[in-house]
């Protein structure tokens, strides 16, 4: 019998060693642009009276003050820019898995076509759209015109086997769509905590300042509070992108799990109602 080209355990193996490498490279560079902007960018002597970054930020400024916010304010930034890196990834991907064209359109069009019996229109639309979704519909398409083919095959063993056949080459394909959506899930908890971190390093300065013999030294009091508030909003704001991006991904990827059940429903049903 004839089978649609799948994707084999070695290329697969490929693709996963390149996602892990991506995602610890991203990783990397996230934190260490972290740093760079805040040393460099919000630590610029031009942010600070005198043009000393020992000194307090001239009034006003914000960079200068996300400077005075502590160590913690890099590891957030390279976190915020995580969310932003792994989340325009996944865009990029599931916006090849759905294919070239409307992925509702395409399974419409599939299902007129294997209703009338038009298996290789049907075929040649998969080759058209291209992308996971296709390509599952289409080693469903495959197998269902080689069991057709094969007269020694019952209808209900045959409706088996391209039942299975979709099943497995889904296997193969979804996976795909749901890497490193696992680092953005991690990166919701994480923000908080870390910024929840900063905050308690900015109010241990705070009473620090409290602390002194004499009379509190306002300067770092505030400072202390500052810090304690710039983590706090930073960590919050990382968390609250990587929710919506995290559930923005995993409703396209909802999406087209549904269209690709739908189609292989409609193959192994047209299947069974022709060959009764």
């Amino acid at each position: 019998m004839a089978n649609a080209p799948k994707t084999s355990p070695a290329a697969k193996q490929e693709s996963n060693n390149s996602g892990s490498f991506f995602a610890q490279a991203a990783i990397i560079i996230c934190f260490i642009l972290g740093y760079l902007l805040w040393k460099f960018v919000m630590g610029s002597p031009s942010n600070f009276i005198e043009g000393n970054p020992e000194n307090q930020p001239l009034p006003g400024n914000y960079l200068g003050m996300v400077y005075h916010a502590g160590a913690v304010v890099p590891v957030l930034i390279g976190l915020f820019l995580m969310v932003w890196v792994f989340s325009i990834e996944r865009f990029i991907v599931i916006g090849k898995a759905s294919g070239t064209g409307n992925v509702g359109n395409f399974v419409r069009k599939v299902q007129v076509l294997i209703n009338g019996g038009n298996l290789d229109s049907a075929i040649a639309e998969c080759d058209k759209q291209k992308g996971s979704v296709a390509n599952v519909i289409k080693a469903g398409l495959v197998k269902y015109k080689a069991v057709s083919i094969d007269t020694t095959v019952d209808t209900e063993k045959a409706t088996i086997a391209i039942q299975k056949e979709i099943e497995e080459t889904t296997a193969l394909e979804m996976p795909m769509l749901e890497k490193n959506l696992n680092v953005i899930a991690t990166l919701v908890s994480i923000g908080t905590l870390v910024g929840l971190l900063g905050t308690v390093t900015g109010m241990i300065k705070a009473f620090s300042a409290l602390a002194t013999g004499g009379t509190p030294d306002s300067a770092k009091l505030a400072n202390g509070i500052s810090e304690a508030l710039i983590n706090t909003a930073t960590g919050i704001g990382t968390s609250t992108i990587a929710i919506v991006m995290y559930n923005i991904l995993t409703a396209k990827i909802d999406k087209l799990t549904y269209s690709i059940d739908e189609a292989g429903f409609s193959i192994v049903q047209t299947y069974a109602a022709n060959h009764k």
